[in-house]
């Protein structure tokens, strides 16, 4: 560029090194995690394929009706049952698994990490630019390094959407526990409550709904990176959308699109209706 010195920096060649060394370091650990990530995937969808279809859709329709109301219920289980006749099914189930599984070690991670910043302000100051990084860099960066580890495939999904998804029941489970109020936590304390005691029957209860949000978020942003992960070779409904890209294939494309957006409402339904009924039982219980 004109008038700009003449200077280079090599922060890349850092970034590459670092992950080389990660990778040589590391190697029994990657294998390890993908042959448990590989594993679980295949062991859901296994479940999910072998539950026969109108068992799912009742399954379905019960939650949204328990969650929600009756009429909820109905749509989802008319929505799932599009989703089927577009010849969709078992790629339904295969983003089903990828999600479930990335939502699960999000939540092992995420809620104990939470946790923990809640608990220092060191660590939370250290943790947040951390994942601010996490959350506004490009998805797209995030299939580099994982190609790298776990080569191409739904594990390699499941990485780069752990890192995309994870921040959000981070900061909300750090948030819940900061937010617990005080007097509560007082009158615990005034009872002799071990730490331990203080977090599992006053402050985790008491946090749980804001909790819950942030599984909805974290579910919420695993399902956007099911079109973006199949670029790394995960399967299911993204890899139908990018078939339809590469064939400009309209009626796919479209089949594909709706049955993510399908799926998105249901989670995105079930998981606030969820938040709701703790919200509600816990006013009852006061």
């Amino acid at each position: 560029m004109e008038g700009f010195p003449d200077i280079q920096t090599n922060l890349g060649k850092y970034a590459d090194q670092l992950v080389t060394f990660l990778d040589v370091s590391l190697e029994g650990f990657f294998d390890f995690i993908f042959f448990l990530a590989s594993r679980t995937i295949n062991g859901i969808q296994d479940f999910l394929i072998w539950i026969p279809w109108w068992l799912f859709i009742v399954a379905i329709f019960l939650l949204g009706w328990y969650f929600k109301s009756v009429f909820s219920g109905i749509l989802y289980g008319v929505f799932i049952f599009l989703i089927g006749t577009f010849g969709l099914w078992e790629d339904m189930m295969t983003t089903i698994a990828i999600i479930v599984t990335a939502v699960l070690i999000c939540l092992v991670l995420g809620i104990p990490f939470g946790i923990l910043m809640s608990y220092s302000t060191g660590f939370s100051a250290v943790a947040r630019p951390i994942l601010d990084a996490m959350q506004t860099m490009p998805s797209f960066v995030y299939l580099i390094p994982a190609i790298f580890f776990f080569g191409l495939g739904n594990v390699s999904a499941i990485f780069a959407t752990l890192i995309y998804a994870l921040p959000p029941v981070i900061r909300l489970t750090e948030l819940a526990i900061r937010g617990v109020d005080k007097e509560v936590i007082e009158s615990a304390q005034s009872f002799g409550s071990s730490p331990w005691q203080m977090l599992r029957k006053v402050q985790l209860p008491q946090a749980l709904p804001t909790i819950m949000a942030g599984v909805n978020q974290t579910t919420m942003m695993a399902l956007a990176m099911v079109v973006i992960a199949s670029m790394v070779g995960a399967q299911g409904l993204g890899e139908q959308v990018l078939i339809a890209i590469n064939r400009i294939d309209i009626a796919l494309g479209f089949e594909a699109g709706i049955s993510i957006v399908f799926l998105a409402i249901i989670i995105d339904r079930i998981t606030n209706g969820a938040a709701d009924k703790f919200q509600k039982h816990r006013r009852l219980a006061r």
